[in-house]
């Protein structure tokens, strides 16, 4: 079972939705790519309990990686990522166009790869746009889609009309999670995921 979890944009909580669903179906996480220090790996570990594995970059500089890369003096070698073997869950860096170098953005790694997405949506104004567009760019390059993870309070119109324009399956919801704890994030994503939508 290996999924990538990618997200319509920046800082939406893929990262806690990732540290979830490892916790929830107990699988390792990789982060091919971070750009900023502590990372994610750091995050998911915390609140999941789950092997993590050591990224392939590690970057200091919170921007996108080429630029981080570039201001460390650091190759980026797309064509060198491979994902693990096993049951893992991969998050990428961002949204599916951020650049990885000046020639190569995630989406292109992830059409490579050909493992499904799951597609991170905040429900704040604006989603629809987002969403679509990104269900789009995946189509577009015959990635497989899991479906559409929902992170934020609950916009049931909004959700709805993604999945329904955009014929893919909702997963569910996950909600603000008040402290963000291993036990409460655990508690929170089982009583909004269903363990079947991921098998």
């Amino acid at each position: 079972m290996r999924f990538v979890v990618t997200g319509t944009d920046t800082d939406i909580g893929k990262t806690v939705f990732a540290a979830g669903l490892c916790g929830f179906m107990g699988l390792r996480y990789w982060k091919p790519v971070q750009a900023g220090v502590p990372g994610d790996r750091e995050t998911v570990a915390a609140l999941a309990g789950v092997e993590t594995l050591p990224e392939a970059w590690r970057l200091k500089l919170p921007a996108s990686p080429h630029q981080s890369a570039a201001e460390e003096g650091v190759t980026i070698d797309p064509d060198a990522l491979m994902p693990p073997d096993g049951d893992v869950v991969i998050e990428g860096a961002g949204g599916l166009m951020v650049p990885l170098t000046r020639q190569t953005l995630f989406i292109d790694v992830f059409a490579r790869w050909r493992i499904p997405v799951i597609l991170c949506a905040r429900t704040a104004l604006g989603t629809i746009n987002h969403t679509l567009l990104s269900i789009a760019a995946i189509r577009a390059r015959a990635i497989p889609l899991q479906g559409v993870a929902f992170i934020g309070d609950a916009n049931l119109e909004s959700e709805a009309i993604i999945a329904e324009l955009g014929q893919v399956k909702r997963l569910g919801r996950l909600p603000p999670v008040k402290p963000l704890t291993r036990e409460n994030l655990r508690a929170v994503f089982a009583a909004n995921f269903d363990a079947k939508d991921f098998a």
